[in-house]
């Protein structure tokens, strides 16, 4: 099979033909129609995240059939549709596991980081870790869902009940996200790069009360904010537009070092909370929101060599919506 591989960090994909896996018990060999192209790829292929398994495949929002299946898989069909995400393993056995809180396993393993993942005609998946797709989306529609929606619907539930919900980076997880909150009723604040007016636009296009540069304060106090940019500069300023008692939800893997600010802008019972990867049940209950809504993906498309150009136009801010990569 091709497949896009990185052997090095802060170095380009190069473009491969690998040997295809084989499923073994409890596995599924998936046939990728298409895989998004994540901010946390950026951040593997960047060498922010400093543990990948190399050489490794990236892409954790991987869309597909199932054309091989392993001993003792039962939940799916060969054929069938799937979508894999970035968890791709947990222990099942610890605390955390036997809690539902399997994101939070200490023998967790990831899509693209640590297992190879969707940059390539097939991926090998753990079948646990593997949820159908509903609704009348494209492969391509659906590959964001996998990472930018799982991961924006958990940060939205962590961010409590806001009635007005500021969004910092306004990218793949962002239109996600505004379109689920304006179904659920809520006053979305969205806060771009400054200068970023395209970004804004898009941001009212989908909805948005109102939006502008990050460093700019919103017209009325939020209840609260979550950051899915990678810029811990982001923090004090989220932490200042809130009221009492709001909450700031970070929402990325990996982000730049938070600076020192004044315990004001945290008193008043203001918090601040991480979001760790996902469980299969934020899975099953955002996969099954979604089409309801409908959440409507806005994507750009590349062929599969093109990956690193994909990389680049997201590291340089040029994607709005979500880029997805096409075998």
């Amino acid at each position: 099979m091709r497949a896009m591989v990185l052997d090095a960090p802060r170095s380009p994909l190069e473009l491969r033909v690998v040997t295809r896996p084989q499923p073994g018990p409890g596995q599924v060999l998936v046939k990728v129609a298409a895989c998004g192209v994540c901010r946390t790829d950026l951040h593997v292929v960047d060498g922010e995240l400093t543990e990948p398994k190399l050489p490794i495949i990236p892409g954790h929002e991987i869309i597909g059939t199932i054309a091989e299946m392993g001993a003792g898989v039962d939940r799916f069909t060969s054929g069938q549709r799937v979508g894999i995400p970035w968890l791709g393993f947990s222990c099942d056995e610890c605390d955390y596991c036997r809690a539902g809180k399997e994101n939070l396993c200490l023998g967790a393993r990831y899509t693209g980081y640590q297992l190879d993942g969707g940059y390539a005609d097939y991926a090998l998946a753990d079948a646990r870790y593997c949820f159908a797709i509903h609704g009348d989306y494209s492969d391509a529609e659906s590959a964001p869902l996998m990472c930018a929606g799982l991961i924006g619907h958990r940060s939205l539930r962590m961010a409590g009940d806001p009635q007005r919900l500021g969004l910092y980076g306004f990218g793949a997880a962002a239109h996600i996200v505004a379109q689920v909150a304006r179904f659920e009723g809520r006053h979305v604040f969205a806060f771009t790069r400054p200068g970023d007016q395209a970004a804004q636009n898009f941001a009212k296009d989908l909805g948005a009360t109102w939006a502008g540069p990050s460093d700019v304060p919103p017209p009325e106090p939020l209840d609260a904010a979550i950051i899915f940019a990678p810029v811990g500069a982001l923090v004090p300023l989220a932490l200042r537009a809130l009221r009492p008692g709001g909450r700031v939800v970070c929402a990325g893997i990996y982000m730049t070092d938070i600076p020192s600010f004044p315990y004001d802008l945290l008193w008043e019972e203001r918090e601040i909370v991480s979001v760790a990867n996902l469980t299969r049940a934020d899975g099953e209950e955002f996969l099954t929101l979604a089409p309801r809504i409908p959440v409507k993906t806005t994507i750009e498309t590349y062929k599969l060599e093109d990956a690193n150009a994909a990389l680049n136009d997201l590291r340089a801010g040029h994607i709005h919506g979500a880029a997805v990569l096409i075998p």
